[in-house]
């Protein structure tokens, strides 16, 4: 039996103004995992589409045992034994997690052929045991955080006994404890000789778990190497095609007046007797491990989330905030931490995202100047560097990089007085981190208030002024930027912790403080 169980050869891809793939060969071994490297709009994703079926490619070949192949659509490469995991969910919210892991491949029994739920729940509870996980599979989606949805998606995808399993920052919302059993799960999987490609921006995971990487950059293949033959910080100058130096670009910055109070918040259980203040000029970073609820405060400052008690004050705006709308006329900006869900209108084009919350601004007598629409779009979209065919091109289309840039540009369009950043390199590639770190640097330095939020230990020291840390709904600590160290913010971390699968309502959960990046 060969060896090699998918080749891609030559693949290209057009889309309108962008060459997306050029002429990339890539190949997946038996019992191997394989990695794919690359920043955000490098051709990951457009590679993986077009192996699972979402896209068409425009030349090049595909071959899965040695023999040629054209994969018409998802349920076609899914026929094929190639299972997908996307980065964002693909899941029906309505129905239960055990229907989610079967939806269009239901167990029959019966001379009426009718659906056979009971061995749908048999299965289903095995999936999710095999993971370690406590979940009940009885639960709709949209009763879950983010972690538990991925958690289905993974489940679903080992129920399809696939030859391929695409793996597309499958560990995104996981634990750290989730992870290694995922990693478990994998190795077992490779021991059946099943293929893994497995992307990721997280280097740590992919120099622990993967057999091979292969890096792409601007649609193009730039090397492929067998892991311990190449170093991480080699793999990054590839990926960038510089070297990258001075990743936390921030420079110290004198600090002003207190530009946002808060006072004694209280949110049911995820949030208890929370009080800071944020000075001008100052990045303010939040840490803590999953459930500690970072997200809850965020929101809750933010007004998109009720209070039970509290305040809420800016202090240019001298009224305390119980809704987005006094947030926005206070001056405050979010890039939440779910930007498909609540940060982008995917099916309008990067125009309409980047002028959404400045409509007054680009309005003549009440009527939408597309001039100045047009104008507005078009300075942020250079300033942030954003990759894009034009201004009419849909926020669906871009990368998560961008997309997230496309999200920034929104709220400094608004020139933001105060920034909440939850979670905003999570999922997008090292060059792209950089460019936000710079960014970020810049707004303090122009007197911009920022709160930081993170799950990664190296960015929330390397780029804060000040650090706060959060376990089980309250702060159970401040370290200064002199003072803080990964052992600290660790030790104040897990004084209260939550699980993923259990019942923590964080908004959305996501995974513990990684150590490695």
């Amino acid at each position: 039996m060969e060896d090699t169980i998918l080749r891609m050869k030559s693949i290209n891809k057009m889309f309108p103004g962008v060459q997306a793939l050029d002429e990339v060969s890539f190949e997946v071994r038996r019992g191997e995992v394989h990695a794919i490297l690359g920043e955000n709009g490098a051709g990951k994703s457009t590679l993986m589409k077009i192996l699972s079926g979402a896209y068409r490619r425009d030349g090049g070949e595909i071959e899965l045992n040695g023999q040629p192949v054209e994969i018409y659509n998802p349920g076609h490469a899914q026929s094929l034994g190639i299972a997908m995991i996307y980065q964002e969910f693909n899941l029906a919210p309505h129905l239960s997690v055990e229907n989610n892991i079967f939806i269009g491949r239901e167990p029959r029994t019966g001379l009426f052929a009718l659906v056979d739920q009971r061995k749908i729940h048999e299965q289903s509870q095995k999936l999710i045991n095999q993971l370690g996980i406590e979940l009940d599979v009885t639960r709709r989606i949209n009763t879950l955080n983010v972690c538990q949805q991925q958690i289905t998606e993974i489940a679903k995808a080992l129920s399809m006994k696939s030859h391929v399993m695409i793996m597309d920052e499958p560990t995104s919302a996981l634990s750290e404890s989730e992870v290694k059993t995922l990693f478990m799960v994998i190795r077992h999987l490779k021991k059946e000789g099943i293929g893994i490609i497995y992307i990721s921006h997280n280097l740590g995971e992919v120099f622990e778990i993967a057999d091979r990487i292969t890096i792409l950059r601007d649609g193009r293949k730039i090397d492929t190497r067998v892991v311990g033959e190449i170093t991480p910080d080699q793999a990054v100058q590839k990926m960038v095609g510089r070297n990258i130096k001075d990743m936390y670009a921030k420079h110290e910055v004198p600090l002003g007046d207190v530009v946002l109070k808060v006072s004694g918040l209280n949110r049911g259980k995820m949030l208890e007797n929370v009080s800071f203040e944020l000075r001008s000029g100052e990045v303010l970073g939040i840490a803590g491990l999953l459930g500690s609820g970072r997200t809850e405060l965020i929101r809750a400052v933010f007004g998109a989330d009720r209070k039970d008690r509290g305040t809420v004050e800016v202090a240019a705006y001298r009224q305390e905030i119980n809704r987005i709308q006094d947030a926005i006329r206070g001056g405050i900006g979010l890039v939440p931490e779910d930007r498909i869900e609540e940060g982008l209108f995917l099916g309008m084009p990067v125009r309409s995202n980047i002028s959404a919350a400045s409509i007054r601004d680009v309005s003549s007598h009440w009527f939408l100047n597309g001039k100045k629409e047009r104008a507005l779009a078009a300075r942020y979209v250079e300033r942030l560097e954003i990759k894009i065919a034009g201004l009419e091109q849909l926020v669906l289309n871009l990368s998560g990089g961008n997309q997230q840039k496309a999200v920034l540009a929104k709220w400094l369009a608004r020139s933001p007085q105060i920034l909440l950043l939850d979670d905003p390199t999570r999922g997008i590639d090292v060059g792209a981190k950089q460019a936000i770190y710079r960014l970020i640097g810049e707004l303090a330095a122009t007197g911009v208030g920022i709160v930081f939020v993170s799950s990664e230990l190296p960015e929330i020291l390397g780029i804060s002024d000040r650090i706060l840390v959060m376990a089980g709904g309250r702060i159970k600590g401040q370290l200064s930027k002199a003072e803080a160290t990964q052992e600290k913010i660790m030790s104040l971390a897990t004084i209260s912790d939550f699980p993923c699968a259990g019942e923590s309502q964080e908004h959305s959960g996501r995974k513990q403080i990684d150590e490695i990046q």
